[in-house]
C-alpha cells in the first residue's frame, strides 16, 4: 500500500511485530505465554538464543511471497536457508519426497512400473502450458477433473496421495473432483521451487518468521509509512456505515480504509473451524530424516483416516531459532473431533522423545463481508498449511477489493525502480 502511494499508519496492540505469526524470544516468554509453571530448565541453554514461531510456515522458493519479497526488496533485510528435505508418511513410516529423477527412481515410495507411470505424469505436467492446446493431450484443463488425469496415467492410490498432498500441497481430497488446471499449476510451482535450490522447495528466514513483518515494516517506512507498537485499539469509529478512524488512548487517527485481522472486529467475522498447533522442543533430529537439521513431514489424511492432512515443520539451531543442539518441531492440523490432541498422535509419535510441548488450539475466522461498504478489510486467520501461498492469495484478494485492480508484481518492480534507480537492481 505504501509503495502504491497510500498513506499508511500501522497500529499494533502488541509490543512485538507479527501479531499471531510472531517469533517469541526469549524462551522464558514462551513458557509464560503458555502458562507453564517455572522457568525453562538449564538444559535449554540461553533463553535469548530462542526465536520460536507461534505459527509454522515455510516459503515456497518460487512462490508468491518470495516474489513479493524480491520485487519489494524486503530481501535486503533478510537471510534465508533452504529446508533440507520434504518427507511424506506412508503406512506408519516416513519417506523422502524425491527431489531429483535419480532419487525418484531409487525411492521405495513406489514400485518400478509405478515409477515409470509417475515419470510420464511428471513430464506431462512439466510440458503443460495453459496457452498451448498441443500440450493438453486430450485433457481440458477447465473441465477434466484431476481424478480423471490420474486415471489417464494409471496412477495408484498411494501415488495419488503423495502427489496431491506432498507435491500439490492440498490439505483434503476435495480437489480430485475439480478441474485439473489448478492442481497442475501447483505441482509446477513445487517443481520450479525445487529446481531453484535442489534439496527441497522450501526456504526459511534466519531468526524466525517474525523477521518477515519487520522487513515489510521497514519497506513501508521507506515509502512514508508509520509503525506504532503497544497501541491499544479502543474503538473503530464508523459514520454512516463507513470507517472514518481508529480510537487509541483517547485520540482518533482518521482514515478512509482499514485493514485488520479478525481479533480487532469480532462482530464482523464468522468462525469457520479450528487449528491445533503443538510446538515441541527436541534434543535430536527426527528419526529417518538422515539427521536433517530442518525438514517438513506431511501425513496425508488417507494414511490416518482423516479428512485433512497433518503437518510437521522442523527447524533448529542452524536457523538461529534454538540453542545449540536443540530442534523445534511444530505439528499442525485442522481440528476434526472433540479430542484434537489425539488427532495429532501419529505426528507426535514420530518426534519422540519430546523434551517440552506447548499446545494451542486456535479458532479460524473469515470476514462476513467483502468490506466494500464499510471499507474495513479483514484478513483470514492463518490456516494449518505450512506455506504462505494461501496467505498470499488472501493479501492479493484484500488488495483487489481495496484498490479495485489486481496486485501486479511488474508494477511493483517499476515503482521500486523509480525510488532506487535501475542501477542498484543489477
Amino acid at each position: 500500500m505504501s509503495v502504491n502511494g497510500k498513506k499508511v499508519l500501522h497500529m499494533d496492540r502488541n509490543s512485538y511485530y507479527g501479531g499471531e505469526s510472531a517469533s517469541i524470544t526469549p524462551l522464558e516468554d514462551l513458557y509464560k505465554r503458555f502458562n507453564l509453571p517455572g522457568s525453562p530448565p538449564e538444559s535449554m541453554g540461553r533463553g535469548r538464543d530462542w526465536n520460536v514461531d507461534l505459527i509454522p510456515k515455510f516459503l515456497m522458493a518460487n512462490g508468491q511471497l518470495v516474489k513479493m519479497l524480491l520485487y519489494t526488496e524486503v530481501t535486503r533485510y533478510l537471510d534465508f536457508k533452504v529446508i533440507e528435505g520434504s518427507f511424506v508418511y506412508k503406512g506408519g513410516k516416513i519417506y523422502k519426497v524425491p527431489s531429483t529423477e535419480a532419487e525418484a527412481l531409487a525411492s521405495s515410495l513406489m514400485g518400478l512400473f509405478e515409477k515409470r507411470r509417475f515419470r510420464k505424469f511428471l513430464v506431462y505436467v512439466a510440458n503443460f502450458d495453459e496457452n498451448d492446446a498441443r500440450t493438453f493431450e486430450g485433457v481440458d484443463p477447465k473441465k477434466t477433473t484431476m481424478r480423471d488425469v490420474y486415471k489417464k496415467f494409471d496412477l495408484g492410490q498411494d501415488v495419488i496421495d503423495f502427489t496431491g498432498h506432498a507435491l500439490a500441497l492440498y490439505r483434503t481430497d476435495d480437489y480430485l473432483d475439480q478441474p485439473c488446471h489448478e492442481t497442475i499449476n501447483r505441482i509446477k510451482l513445487y517443481s520450479e521451487s525445487l529446481a531453484r535450490y535442489g534439496k527441497s522447495p522450501y526456504l526459511y528466514p534466519l531468526y524466525g518468521l517474525g523477521e518477515l513483518p519487520q522487513g515489510f515494516a521497514r519497506l513501508s517506512a521507506i515509502y512514508g509509512g508509520t509503525y506504532m507498537l503497544n497501541k491499544p485499539i479502543e474503538e473503530i469509529v464508523i459514520e454512516n456505515g463507513k470507517v472514518v478512524g481508529v480510537k487509541s488512548e483517547g485520540e482518533v487517527a482518521r482514515c478512509k480504509q482499514l485493514i485488520c485481522d479478525p481479533s480487532y472486529v469480532s462482530d464482523r467475522v464468522t468462525r469457520v473451524g479450528q487449528v491445533i498447533r503443538v510446538i515441541c522442543i527436541l534434543s535430536h533430529p527426527i528419526k529417518n530424516t538422515n539427521d536433517a537439521n530442518s525438514c517438513q513431514i506431511i501425513i496425508p489424511q488417507n494414511q490416518v483416516n482423516r479428512k485433512s492432512d497433518i503437518y510437521v515443520c522442523m527447524i533448529s539451531s542452524a536457523h538461529n531459532v534454538a540453542a545449540q543442539g536443540k530442534y523445534i518441531a511444530i505439528v499442525s492440523t485442522t481440528v476434526e473431533t472433540a479430542d484434537p490432541e489425539r488427532e495429532i498422535k501419529p505426528a507426535l509419535d514420530l518426534l519422540e522423545p519430546i523434551e517440552q510441548k506447548f499446545v494451542s488450539i486456535s479458532d479460524l475466522f473469515a470476514p462476513t463481508d467483502l468490506g466494500t461498504e464499510s471499507q474495513i478489510f479483514i484478513s483470514r486467520t492463518y490456516d494449518a498449511t505450512t506455506h504462505f501461498e494461501t496467505t498470499c492469495d488472501d493479501i492479493k484478494d484484500i488488495y483487489k477489493r481495496m484498490m479495485g485492480s489486481d496486485f501486479d508484481f511488474e508494477e511493483m518492480k517499476r515503482k521500486k525502480n523509480d525510488i532506487y534507480g535501475e542501477e542498484e537492481q543489477q
